[in-house]
């Protein structure tokens, strides 16, 4: 088996800076013997400020998008699948931070339940001032059953208990589900609910991310909270995850045991 874990990290111009601080976090990880991680950087268009900015480390693979036109986040993501070779894909946005233990704790989870198809941990905001802020609604330690993320979000004005931008994903799932949804945003959330439609999940109460806050971040845009766009994402998100459990259609514990009804 392939022991590599491929974090994918779509990013532009703007976020470039933070590319750095987003590397130390990785190169403080530490993974069990063995296992190795591997950075995909994928820049979202094709200009001059992201590559001054890229760590000059082997284990770090940049690729940029079409030099006239943007996607977003989501595109720039499935793209740097191409380049995403090992067993497991983890996400982490160009301005976050992993937490130290973060990937171990994540390749843990996966690694002792084959029926375990995903995994997310707790997050906490980073402030400009460089202070950190929780939530409250996280589930409990362990497993998510299917179901249960889409279930929260509907009733709780489409806020997911658990965060998108800390997922850690089997690949072969991942490339099953066609990468993340061509949305203009909540891509993250559109393919957190499609796995949760067909996969147990775990989440960590460890803190595993610090979610930066700052100035320049999308969805701080006006755009972001549009009502109607909003309402239309949301719609979307929805009807493929209703659609995905409606097929009965499931990642199973064993990959080479037959679906139900087979």
């Amino acid at each position: 088996m392939n022991r590599r874990v491929v974090i994918v990290t779509a990013v532009h111009g703007p976020a470039a800076p933070f590319l750095p601080e987003a590397h130390a976090s990785l190169c403080a990880q530490e993974l069990p013997e063995g296992w190795e991680w591997r950075w995909v950087i994928q820049e979202d268009g094709r200009g001059e400020d992201v590559r001054p900015y890229v760590p000059d480390d082997p284990r770090v693979v940049f690729h940029q998008g079409r030099p006239d036109r943007q996607g977003g986040p989501g595109v720039a993501r499935t793209m740097a699948l191409a380049h995403a070779d090992g067993a497991y894909v983890k996400v982490l946005d160009a301005d976050d931070r992993l937490t130290e233990g973060a990937l171990a704790r994540d390749l843990a989870a996966l690694e002792a339940d084959p029926a375990i198809g995903w995994a997310t941990s707790r997050v906490l905001d980073l402030l400009p001032d460089g202070s950190t802020a929780g939530f409250p609604g996280d589930p409990a330690h362990g497993p998510i059953e299917r179901g249960e993320v889409l279930d929260f979000w509907r009733a709780n004005g489409f806020r997911a208990q658990v965060h998108p931008a800390t997922l850690l994903v089997r690949r072969d799932l991942l490339l099953a589900l066609g990468g993340w949804m061509a949305l203009p945003a909540s891509e993250d959330t559109g393919l957190l609910l499609a796995l949760n439609s067909v996969s147990r999940g775990w989440f960590s109460q460890e803190v595993g991310l610090l979610y930066r806050k700052w100035e320049g971040q999308e969805t701080g845009r006006p755009s972001h909270v549009d009502p109607a766009e909003r309402d239309a994402r949301m719609a979307v998100v929805e009807a493929r995850a209703r659609a995905l459990t409606s097929f009965g259609w499931h990642r199973p514990g064993n990959p080479s045991a037959p679906h139900e009804g087979a």
